[in-house]
């Protein structure tokens, strides 16, 4: 690739709607609710659960690649409710058995072992999540961050004891594409 093309990406705060397509935003309720779909709707049927905080530092708004988990959806939220951003684009895996999308793209094998078609630029779209909130990912969903303005930020994740060993798969927009994302807020 030549050289990188910066695409600038206005946030759309994530709600239970602009969310939709990508998985579930689930806010604070009162307690003793009755489960209902708001309640995220997980599948953790593929592993072992793994609840942890996680501690990040400098992760400034900008990205050129992105990931997806094929086996499980994963939760993520701030503890604090502190202000972030994640980058997102909707789950692209198909039918193994298939070689090529309906569109003619084209099918890549991920070495996680499920199949998918790499995601468009134009299809990438980043959403802020503020207050007490999380987001639950879909399976497959591609996601980007977390990633926020200040230094450090501390986050929780529900995903499986195995995701970031053998259910991670990547895109890397910058060297497949030539393009790095940058979000304006």
């Amino acid at each position: 690739m030549d050289a990188t093309k910066v695409v600038t990406l206005k946030p759309i705060e994530a709600t239970p709607s602009t969310f939709k397509y990508y998985g579930q935003v689930v806010e604070a309720f009162l307690n003793f609710r009755k489960y209902s779909p708001q309640d995220a709707q997980l599948d953790l049927t593929q592993g072992t659960p793994r609840f942890y905080i996680m501690h990040l530092e400098n992760s400034p708004l900008e990205f050129s690649c992105i990931t997806h988990h094929a086996s499980v959806t994963q939760c993520l939220g701030t503890v604090g409710g502190h202000v972030w951003y994640l980058g997102v684009a909707k789950s692209s895996m198909i039918d193994s058995n298939e070689t090529k999308d309906n569109t003619g793209k084209k099918i890549v094998q991920s070495s996680c072992g499920h199949s998918y078609v790499p995601p468009d630029i134009e299809d990438v779209q980043v959403f802020k999540v503020t207050g007490s909130k999380f987001l639950m990912f879909n399976r497959g969903t591609w996601h980007a961050g977390p990633l926020f303005k200040g230094d450090t930020m501390d986050f929780y994740n529900l995903e499986l004891s195995s995701t970031n060993a053998i259910d991670y798969t990547t895109h890397y927009f910058k060297k497949d594409n030539g393009v790095v994302f940058v979000i304006d807020d």
